[in-house]
């Protein structure tokens, strides 16, 4: 008697709901590094990565989350607005340092929401000095929601500080 071969179950991801692929199709086919941005439960994590066509797979450049911004003394929560900004602001650092200007964003499954996490994320990118494809100058939150007036008080001197200890490295 034969042995049955395990049926293989074609774009498993898609049916997870884990993987658009028309989407990210669309992102390799720009040739261009992706910024992968994802939000967890507890942190913001970002990566640059480019797509090699010759293991077929992703290449990762560069990795953050924004438990790296303890290092340079946050002490707030790690997956709010300010924090996306922060990380955003710290992984563009980190990809200049590499030689990388030009990216394009990979939000995954996550549909932007104007003024939201993953625009705050993007403005700290931009203003970390990677180039980025994105709309208009609206889609951005306020500079005092940025800087976490709307959480504490004291948040937004934090944040300068940290901001500041970020461009200085």
């Amino acid at each position: 008697m034969a042995s049955k071969k395990p049926k293989q179950v074609l774009y498993r991801r898609k049916m997870e709901g884990r993987t658009n692929y028309s989407k990210r199709l669309s992102l390799l086919l720009s040739k261009k590094l992706r910024l992968i941005v994802r939000f967890t439960n507890q942190r913001v994590i970002a990566q640059v990565c480019e797509f090699n066509s010759q293991s077929k797979g992703d290449k990762i450049l560069a990795a953050v989350d924004s438990f790296a911004l303890k290092k340079h003394g946050w002490t707030s929560s790690c997956k709010n607005l300010p924090a996306a900004y922060l990380t955003g602001l710290l992984i563009a650092k980190t990809v200049s340092s590499q030689g990388h200007k030009e990216a394009i964003l990979d939000t995954g499954l996550r549909t932007p929401v104007r003024k939201g996490k993953i625009y705050a994320f993007l403005k700290g990118a931009l203003d970390g000095g990677m180039d980025i494809p994105h709309g208009g100058e609206d889609i951005y939150p306020e500079e005092d929601r940025l800087f976490g007036k709307h959480i504490k008080e004291d948040l937004p001197a934090q944040v300068k500080k940290v901001k500041e200890k970020i461009m200085s490295n």
